[in-house]
């Protein structure tokens, strides 16, 4: 299991979790916001996420976190 905590945010994922690969995403008070797919970049949870999630995950894949 992976952990992250950024921008208000804490991202977790597990090695080996179902396709397709995806992180969780919870607000500061650990309620789930969605799961977001990685390929694809979309929320599997809820219609839209924030771009201020979809900007720290790209940030986090980019660092090589994700």
């Amino acid at each position: 299991m992976g952990k992250i905590r950024r921008g208000g945010y804490v991202f977790i994922w597990w090695i080996g979790d179902h396709s397709p690969r995806h992180v969780h995403v919870f607000d500061k008070n650990n309620r789930i916001i969605t799961r977001v797919n990685l390929e694809t970049m979309q929320p599997m949870d809820i219609p839209q996420i924030s771009g201020k999630i979809l900007a720290l995950i790209r940030q986090l894949q980019a660092e090589g976190r994700l």
